[in-house]
């Protein structure tokens, strides 16, 4: 009888749901209680006890999963990204690394508009100085005079890029892939590098995966590129920007502001600058949030771990 470890905190509340499948399938579960995710600590308390593993961001390091063989056989990640995972050591040890592709790609291309609009339209600032008594009318612009920088054109960056075209933006992007002329032709993204991005754009949204390659990518000397006034917007992985470097640049007032999902420590530490910064948007790694893409991401979870034990999942029906 298997026996998954499953850690994914966007699934325990509702593992009243999923109970019936496991039993289905014969079963055991180990379920430990998780704030944001599960630290390398975490989860070699749990070594060698489960043969499936359903997860969030948990620190699967080349450590745990040395210590998890060779008992392990897949690791299916709920969502998307696989940057807390060590990839390599999975294929070493042969355990299955499975997730799901394109996954939360409409509510965070919302997220971005979003936090546009609000910076553009001066919502929240309009909103707080009327419930603290005052009238006073907050400049704001049309998001159609505005420039928006898109660094990593993948799903989400192209969801992202084909809103602001709607709103009459003018896009511009970079990525290390090589982008399909189609799509170039259909938005009118003008493809370029880092540099001449950050220095014409009103707006600047990370959208990259977090690699060896993108870490702190986002950092002083980047920082400094970007147009005087310019606005970052971070709903990818905390760890592509350096947050010190971040905070110094919103102190010295160098940015007009930042909007942030994703933080480089989750949760935020309390003593965080950020959150007295009045020209800075946060929220708790949210802009996943969707219960349609939710839904779908937690089933195609269970039949990769499912597939990923040798059973057959195409009966798996929700």
């Amino acid at each position: 009888m298997p026996t998954v470890l499953l850690t994914a905190p966007y699934m325990i509340p509702f593992l009243e749901r999923f109970k019936p499948v496991f039993e289905k399938y014969h079963m055991d579960l180990i379920v430990p209680e998780v704030r944001e995710r599960m630290e390398e600590s975490d989860l070699l308390k749990y070594a060698g006890q489960f043969d499936g593993a359903i997860c969030g961001d948990d620190r699967y390091t080349a450590r745990v999963l040395d210590a998890c063989a060779p008992r392990l056989k897949v690791i299916s990640k709920w969502g998307t990204g696989i940057d807390s995972i060590d990839a390599e050591a999975c294929s070493r040890l042969n355990i299955e690394l499975c997730r799901t592709t394109n996954a939360f790609t409409t509510p965070v291309a919302d997220t971005v508009l979003g936090y546009m609009l609000a910076f553009a339209r001066r919502q929240p600032w309009m909103d707080r100085e009327m419930k603290s008594g005052k009238w006073e009318k907050i400049p704001g612009r049309a998001l159609s005079e505005c420039t928006l920088g898109v660094i990593g054109v993948g799903n989400i960056g192209k969801a992202v890029t084909r809103r602001a075209r709607a709103f009459g933006m003018k896009v511009y992007g970079t990525d290390i892939i090589e982008m399909d002329h189609v799509f170039v032709t259909e938005t009118g993204i003008e493809m370029t590098d880092l540099s001449s991005l950050l220095s014409n754009s009103d707006f600047v949204s990370v959208n990259c995966d977090l690699n060896p390659t993108s870490h702190h990518l986002i950092n002083a000397k980047i920082l400094a590129k970007m147009k005087p006034g310019g606005i970052l917007l971070n709903t990818a992985r905390g760890p592509i920007v350096e947050e010190k470097a971040l905070i110094e640049a919103l102190q010295a007032k160098r940015l007009g502001g930042a909007a942030l999902d994703v933080f480089e420590v989750e949760p935020l530490p309390v003593d965080s600058p950020l959150l007295k910064m009045d020209n800075v948007m946060l929220a708790p790694h949210n802009s996943n949030s969707s219960p349609a893409a939710w839904e779908r991401v937690h089933w195609n979870t269970i039949k990769n771990l499912l597939e990923g034990l040798g059973i057959d999942a195409r009966k798996l029906i929700p």
